[in-house]
């Protein structure tokens, strides 16, 4: 078994359950996934190794995904503005376009692992657990980071 398979091989089921959870389709999921490790395998003399292996062939299928809805228009947002509440519920805010844009601005400054762990959590609806696992870290970890990453988007959206 060459190298390139065993890659397929251990990280396979990882990646697919993670499009699975952004996607709630077994063949988008199926489809992502293969073509993600189809970039993966062409481009990975360009892993320098600074994170997960795991949590680089998520970020390549989150981006293939993203990819896919932009190309088949599956992107949903209204125009219409949340209710103001006293305290900024950032899942609730994600419907509006110009608060999801805002978020987005925000979420990208965001450092590492905040910005992933944040955007497993909501966009991909992982578990703590899951995301845990995907940082090779435990349940309360992933908890923490997205709690803190949580609360740095609520207080830049105030100032906003």
């Amino acid at each position: 078994m060459t190298e390139l398979e065993s890659l397929y091989r251990v990280y396979f089921q990882d990646v697919y359950f993670y499009i699975l959870g952004l996607s709630k389709d077994e063949h988008i999921a199926e489809d992502i996934t293969s073509e993600a490790f189809i970039k993966a395998i062409k481009s990975i003399d360009t892993f320098k190794g600074n994170c997960d292996i795991r949590v680089w062939l998520c970020q390549i299928a989150k981006n293939c995904y993203y990819s896919y809805l932009r190309k088949n228009k599956k992107l949903l947002f209204t125009d219409k503005e949340p209710e103001h509440v006293s305290e900024l519920n950032i899942e609730q805010s994600i419907v509006s376009k110009e608060d999801s844009i805002k978020i987005h601005e925000i979420l990208h400054k965001l450092k590492e692992p905040y910005k992933e762990v944040f955007s497993l959590r909501v966009f991909s609806e992982l578990s703590f657990k899951q995301i845990g696992y995907l940082f090779g870290k435990n349940e309360n970890w992933a908890c923490v980071t997205y709690h803190r990453a949580r609360k740095k988007i609520q207080e830049e959206m105030e100032e906003y």
